[in-house]
């Protein structure tokens, strides 16, 4: 049985979470740049950031699972967090020293709050009834749209505030970053409740069928109680999942789906600026990308509800295929309105991707093996999305925008091979909905 109150209650702590950490990232990420390579001395070191950002996310997503197995999603995220706020500290104290190794450091710490963002999707569906599953996913996913659009407009009220408190001024951006992770933190430490538990000190898991995020005892908010099913490290999970053709193509949903909205995504300005375009516009088209990856999350939560996740991938394909192919269409050009097109039809991809694989792989695997792999799989989008931004730049410097749009091609291809496979040895399911109505009856 559900306890619908315990589960508003909790949608409403994430939302809360995913807007604060939302701004904390967006802050420090955008001034990021410039301040590494004021204190590196060189241009070169401003993309460092992300990257660091983005390994930092992947190394710690894993012990993240592992905590939550051991300890709850609460424990576990409000940990990802408080790490954060330690990564922008660092940043803090890098700048006032003027070292760059520091701020290196600062970074990998401070993706950590991306990487229980990421994870705080898994928790909203803890305790969620089937047939609302997709849906309490996708609400904390478009929470983040918030705080990514308001981080960056901190940018100058950062700077002042560096002023006024006698630091470096980009480092001022930090402190939002410093305070709205470490609140974050607190809200879910403080209020979040976790999955209901039964008379036995069990966690109480909703029928779940079909292909949905219904799976709701996946996420256990209680230390696994004496007795429980033994449960698994995350590479054993990978290699579990790897025999069971459903999770593997949840997991190369995901973690396709995240390579290819990066590896084209970040060089989208860099291409742009070659053709001349302004800041201006670059600013436009990748604002129009950020609203396709968020805002029409809500949209493809009720999809995964209704036609089941496995369908939502599919519709996550067709949209990158479609987004691929008009972006290497243009890219001699870079007619900025079909390259806004491009980007967000990349972004709503990357969405239907994200939902519907995270919430196929709620249910794909055993519930041994779950959080474990959900971790793993966020260690493999995070280390793909690095590796995809590291390849994209000689890509781009050697063949131009068309061919890092093949490159994001030779990603989509596996992805469809899989999904194939996927199909072909899965008997037809039923969707969350109508489990949820046959089992009332």
């Amino acid at each position: 049985m559900t306890n619908p109150a315990r589960q508003r209650r909790n949608q409403l702590v994430l939302v809360v979470g995913q807007l604060l950490s939302g701004v904390g990232v967006a802050s420090g990420i955008s001034v990021g740049g410039i301040l590494a390579a004021e204190l590196a001395g060189t241009t070169a070191a401003s993309g460092f950031v992300q990257t660091a950002s983005t390994l930092g996310a992947g190394l710690v997503a894993v012990p993240l699972a592992n905590l939550a197995v051991r300890a709850g999603r609460g424990a576990a995220l409000s940990a990802g967090f408080a790490l954060g706020a330690v990564g922008a500290a660092l940043v803090l104290l890098s700048a006032s020293l003027g070292q760059f190794w520091l701020m290196a450091a600062g970074m990998l710490f401070f993706g950590s709050a991306s990487a229980a963002g990421l994870q705080a999707r898994y928790a909203a569906v803890d305790g969620a009834p089937p047939e609302t599953a997709g849906r309490a996913m996708a609400i904390v996913i478009w929470a983040t749209t918030v705080g990514s659009v308001a981080g960056p407009n901190l940018s100058e009220p950062g700077r002042r505030l560096g002023i006024s408190l006698d630091i470096v001024p980009l480092a001022g951006p930090f402190v939002f970053s410093l305070v709205a992770f470490l609140t974050a933190s607190l809200v879910i430490a403080t209020f979040f409740l976790g999955a209901a538990r039964s008379p036995r000190g069990t966690v109480q898991t909703p029928h779940a069928q079909g292909d949905g995020p219904a799976a709701a005892g996946a996420g256990v908010d209680h230390p696994t109680p004496p007795g429980a099913a033994r449960t698994h490290g995350a590479w054993t999970a990978l290699r579990l999942a790897g025999r069971n053709p459903r999770a593997l193509f949840a997991l190369a949903a995901v973690t396709g789906g995240h390579m290819i909205m990066v590896g084209v995504m970040v060089m989208t300005p860099v291409a742009m600026d070659h053709n001349g375009h302004s800041l201006e516009i670059i600013g436009i088209v990748i604002s129009l990308h950020i609203l396709g990856m968020y805002a029409a999350s809500p949209l493809f939560g009720w999809l995964v509800d209704r036609v089941g996740a496995a369908r939502v991938v599919w519709l996550g394909l067709a949209t990158f295929l479609a987004a691929i192919t008009l972006g290497a269409t243009v890219s001699d050009s870079g007619d900025p309105v079909l390259m806004s097109v491009a980007l967000t039809t990349l972004g709503l991809g990357w969405s239907a991707c994200l939902i519907g694989g995270s919430s196929l792989l709620s249910t794909a695997a055993a519930e041994e093996i779950r959080i474990p792999l959900q971790g793993a799989n966020d260690m493999l989008m995070n280390f793909g999305a690095a590796a995809m931004a590291a390849l994209a730049g000689p890509m781009l410097a050697g063949g131009g925008f068309f061919w890092v749009n093949m490159m994001a091609l030779a990603v989509l291809v596996p992805m469809v091979i899989l999904g194939l496979r996927a199909a072909r040895v899965t008997p037809a399911l039923a969707t969350p909905a109508q489990a949820a109505d046959k089992h009332r009856r």
